[in-house]
C-alpha cells in the first residue's frame, strides 16, 4: 500500500480525476470548429454528424460531440494525428457503429497525458517525496487545466503537440534516470518524438533538435549495438523532419506562403511597395498586402492562375526569412505583436459547448481554468518579459551545466534547455510561416513549452530549498 502512495501515483489518480470530472463527467465541452476538422475527417472517414447544418452552428460558435461515420481518403492530411484518430475511430466503431463519438479521441489523449504525467513525476522527484509533490501539483495545476484538456474532444491538432512533448521530454528523463538505458524505452522515446514531429508542419524542425539530443544518448552506454540503434534513430529523425517539410501539400504551402507575406511583412508595411520590389515580386500585389488567404473581398483572387506566375513561384520563406534579416527590426515589431498574444493557451472565440445546452453562441467553460485565466489576465504579454524569462532560465541552465560534471546531469540540463529551444521554434515558425493569421492559436507549442520552463523552475527551486535543508541538518541525501 505503502509503494501504491507515491507521487507519480497521487499524480495520475488526481489527474484521472480532473479528466473525468471536465470531459465525462458533466455536460458535453469540446471546441468548435474553424474548419480545420475537414482536413481530419476526409482522410480518417468521418463527416458532420447534422446534415444540412447552417454554417452559424456548425462553425466557430458550438462545440460538437457526435460524428457520422464516411468513407476514408476523401482527401489527405499528412499527419501523426491521422493515425491516433484512426485508432478512436477503430475503438468507437466498436463500441457504437451508428455514429462516431468524439470522447473517444478525448478519452484517447486523456491516457496518453496520464502516462506522460506518470513519467515525468517518478523520473524528475530526484528521490525526494517533497520535490515529487510539489510537481505533481504542479503539472496537475497547469497541464491540466481546461484551456489544455478541452482541446481532446475536438480534431485539433493541438494536443498532440501537448502529450507527446510531455511524453518525449519524460521518456528522455526516463533513459537518463536508468543504470543502463533500456532499448525499448529508446524507441519510446523516438516514437513519441516521431509524433510529436510529424503532427504539423510547424512541427518539423523539433524532431532535428530532439534527434541532437539522441546523439547525446550515444554516450550512455558504450556497446555497440546501443550506438547503432542510437545512430539510426537519431539520424531517422533528421530525415523525417526534413521529408516532412520538403513533402507538404503545394497547396498549404501556398496558404502559408500568402498569409507570411501579405498577411505578415507587408502587413502594416511603411512602404509596400519597395518591400514587394526587394521580394522579387510585382507592385500591381500591393493591393493584398494586410489581406489573408480566406479572404473573399480581395481585388486579386488568391487562387487566380496569375498568382501563380506573379507570386507563389517567385517566393520562398528563405526569402522572407532574408527580409527579415536585413530589417531586424521589422522582425522584432512581428515578435511584438506575436507577444502581445502569446499568453492564451486556448482561442476564446471558439465556443466549448454543444448548441442543445443553450448557452451562447461561443461560450466558453471556465471549470478548472486558474492557470490559462490568471496566465491570461495576469501574465506580461510583452516581448521584453519573455527574453528576460529565457535569459534567467539559461543562466541558470548554463550554471548548472558547468557546475555538475557527471555526463548524465550535463545531459539533463541539456533535455530542460532544449525545452526552450522548443518553444522558440514555436514563437518564430507562426511569424515566418503564417504571418500574423490567428496567432494566437499557432502559439500554442510555445505556450506549452513556456509552461514547462515554468515547472521547471519551480522544481528546481524546491530542490535548491530541500538539499539546503538536508545539508544544514547534517543528513548525507541519497544519490
Amino acid at each position: 500500500m505503502k509503494r501504491f502512495l507515491t507521487a507519480e501515483w497521487f499524480a495520475v489518480l488526481a489527474g484521472l480525476c480532473i479528466v473525468i470530472y471536465l470531459l465525462f463527467a458533466g455536460p458535453f465541452i469540446g471546441v468548435a470548429d474553424n474548419g480545420d476538422f475537414l482536413r481530419v475527417m476526409g482522410t480518417i472517414g468521418l463527416n458532420y454528424g447534422v446534415p444540412g447544418e447552417s454554417y452559424e452552428d456548425r462553425f466557430f460558435g458550438y462545440a460538437h460531440q457526435y460524428f457520422a461515420y464516411d468513407r476514408f481518403f476523401r482527401g489527405f492530411y499528412a499527419s501523426t494525428q491521422i493515425i491516433l484518430v484512426a485508432v478512436a475511430r477503430l475503438i468507437g466503431h466498436v463500441f457504437q457503429p451508428s455514429f462516431f463519438d468524439i470522447r473517444v479521441v478525448g478519452a484517447l489523449f486523456s491516457v496518453l497525458l496520464l502516462t506522460a504525467t506518470y513519467i515525468i513525476v517518478r523520473h524528475n522527484k530526484y528521490k525526494s517525496t517533497i520535490v515529487g509533490i510539489v510537481l505533481a501539483i504542479c503539472l496537475l495545476f497547469v497541464f491540466y487545466d481546461i484551456g489544455y484538456v478541452v482541446y481532446f474532444n475536438s480534431l485539433f491538432g493541438e494536443p498532440v503537440s501537448l502529450v507527446f512533448l510531455l511524453l518525449s521530454v519524460g521518456l528522455g528523463l526516463c533513459l537518463l534516470n536508468q543504470a543502463e538505458p533500456s532499448k525499448k524505452v529508446s524507441w519510446l522515446y523516438f516514437i513519441s518524438v516521431f509524433f510529436l514531429t510529424c503532427s504539423k508542419i510547424q512541427n518539423a524542425p523539433v524532431g532535428i533538435l530532439f534527434a541532437m539530443l539522441g546523439f547525446r544518448f550515444l554516450t550512455l552506454r558504450h556497446d555497440p549495438d546501443w550506438r547503432r540503434l542510437t545512430i539510426w534513430l537519431s539520424a531517422s529523425m533528421v530525415v523525417i523532419s526534413i521529408g516532412m517539410y520538403i513533402a507538404a501539400p503545394k497547396e498549404l504551402k501556398n496558404i502559408n506562403m500568402y498569409q507570411t507575406v501579405f498577411y505578415g511583412v507587408l502587413d502594416g508595411s511603411p512602404d509596400v511597395k519597395e518591400d514587394l520590389k526587394e521580394l522579387g515580386l510585382p507592385e500591381h500585389l500591393s493591393v493584398l498586402a494586410g489581406s489573408n488567404y480566406f479572404q473573399t473581398d480581395t481585388v486579386i483572387k488568391q487562387n487566380a492562375l496569375s498568382m501563380k506566375a506573379d507570386f507563389y513561384d517567385r517566393v520562398s520563406h528563405m526569402d522572407v526569412l532574408l527580409f527579415y534579416f536585413k530589417h531586424p527590426s521589422r522582425l522584432i515589431g512581428k515578435m511584438e505583436f506575436a507577444a502581445n498574444n502569446s499568453m492564451s493557451i486556448r482561442p476564446y472565440y471558439l465556443g466549448n459547448y454543444l448548441k442543445q445546452e443553450n448557452k451562447p453562441s461561443g461560450a466558453v467553460a471556465y471549470s478548472y481554468s486558474g492557470w490559462s485565466q490568471f496566465k491570461n489576465t495576469h501574465m506580461p504579454k510583452s516581448l521584453l518579459f519573455i527574453a528576460l524569462f529565457y535569459a534567467t532560465y539559461y543562466i541558470v541552465a548554463m550554471f548548472e551545466y558547468i557546475r555538475r560534471r557527471d555526463r548524465v546531469s550535463r545531459i539533463r540540463t541539456e533535455l530542460m534547455m532544449l525545452i526552450g529551444l522548443v518553444g522558440i521554434v514555436g514563437f518564430l515558425l507562426p511569424i515566418l510561416g503564417d504571418g500574423q493569421a490567428d496567432i494566437g492559436k499557432h502559439l500554442f507549442l510555445f505556450n506549452v513549452c513556456f509552461d514547462m520552463m515554468l515547472v521547471v523552475s519551480v522544481i528546481w527551486l524546491v530542490y535548491q530549498l530541500v538539499h539546503l535543508k538536508i545539508f544544514r541538518s547534517g543528513v548525507v541525501p541519497a544519490k
